[in-house]
């Protein structure tokens, strides 16, 4: 397989401001068949990053119909991952689906066998491990430098950026709010740099304490109180098998000048490290205590990739090649399938206000 040619289901703002323009730059992918419940959307993205020939449709199963397409973008809100994505695998197609997993993890599950079962590729879009910090830390931490990673924290936090637009703010569209949104990428980032997949038990925390507020200052411009369905804000301590504790904070609008979003935190036997400010390792050498900044310019690892490529790049990068050459993916499904197992016990959790145990 020498050239990719690939089909968009969803054509909405995760599409236009990652999958597509990402996928553009790649001189051996071609973007054949675009859909969106939304013609007008469908129409728009082949016309920007199409091939001259490429198909629009309304029914995402009609494009799924093409045998000549080889990987399906799944961009469509959280509620629909699962079926599409199914429905995708067992046409004989590679998937790339956009985070969280899925709405549910039971919907996750799904995903996870029709993979299993068709022999195809499956991926979900947690681009932040492909950042330059992410890297430089997770390679930290594969040959054994923080030692043991006994405690961590999942940061995903807004001081006031409610994102008004879409569904985000739907509870039966997306499955949550900024857990299910910013903080799945946290958690994501998290686990993956302990390489740790296997939690004991959770209990968590949901508020809506700011959803009915008015002059909000929110960064997007005010959100309507009647559509705001969804958390404020969740936290939760997360427990693993091996007594590790992960602490997970996320919020869209908290009061609060300590904000971080897509970042971690960890704290082990040899050493620790931050992305508070750049990423910071810290740990004792001779008898005395030293933080060292890691410079990660232009010039260093990124020159590599050059210097423009952003994780949104390497992540389409790193698929597609993928594909080509019959790897694993840099997200693995079974990965991505805990990541949601977690956040629904946290929902759960909060709503019953007892620990969930797996």
């Amino acid at each position: 397989m020498e050239t990719v040619k690939v089909g968009i289901i969803g054509c909405g703002g995760i599409a236009n401001g990652k999958h597509m323009p990402a996928l553009h730059k790649l001189d051996n992918v071609q973007m054949v068949a675009f859909c969106d419940i939304v013609g007008e959307r469908a129409e728009k993205a082949a016309k920007d990053y199409g091939t001259a020939d490429a198909k629009v449709y309304t029914d995402y199963k009609e494009l799924l119909k093409d045998g000549s397409i080889d990987v399906i973008h799944v961009c469509t809100p959280n509620r629909s991952h699962s079926f599409i994505t199914v429905d995708a695998l067992h046409s004989g197609k590679h998937v790339m689906c956009e985070k969280p997993m899925a709405k549910t993890a039971a919907d996750a599950k799904k995903m996870l066998d029709a993979a299993k079962e068709t022999g195809k590729k499956l991926t979900i879009g947690y681009q932040n491990r492909f950042r330059p910090d992410s890297r430089y830390l997770k390679a930290t931490c594969e040959e054994g430098a923080l030692g043991e990673v006994y405690y961590a924290k999942a940061h995903a936090i807004r001081r006031r950026a409610v994102p008004t637009w879409g569904v985000f703010l739907n509870e039966e569209e997306q499955g949550g709010g900024p857990l299910i949104d910013i903080g799945t990428h946290a958690l994501d980032l998290t686990l993956w740099c302990m390489d740790n997949y296997k939690p004991k038990r959770v209990m968590g925390s949901v508020y809506h304490k700011l959803s009915d507020q008015t002059q909000t200052a929110n960064a997007w411009g005010d959100w309507d109180p009647k559509e705001f369905t969804v958390e404020d804000s969740a936290f939760a301590m997360i427990q693993m098998e091996d007594g590790a504790t992960i602490m997970l904070e996320s919020s869209w609008a908290l009061n609060s000048l300590d904000v971080d979003e897509a970042k971690t935190s960890l704290c082990g036997t040899k050493a620790g490290a931050d992305m508070k400010q750049g990423l910071r390792i810290n740990g004792v050498k001779h008898n005395h205590q030293y933080t060292e900044q890691v410079s990660l310019d232009a010039g260093g690892v990124d020159f590599y990739d050059g210097a423009d490529a952003t994780p949104a790049d390497l992540e389409a990068r790193s698929w597609i090649d993928a594909v080509i050459h019959d790897k694993a993916p840099v997200v693995l499904p079974e990965q991505a399938y805990v990541v949601t197992q977690i956040l629904e016990a946290i929902y759960e959790s909060a709503k019953t206000g007892k620990t969930i145990e797996f």
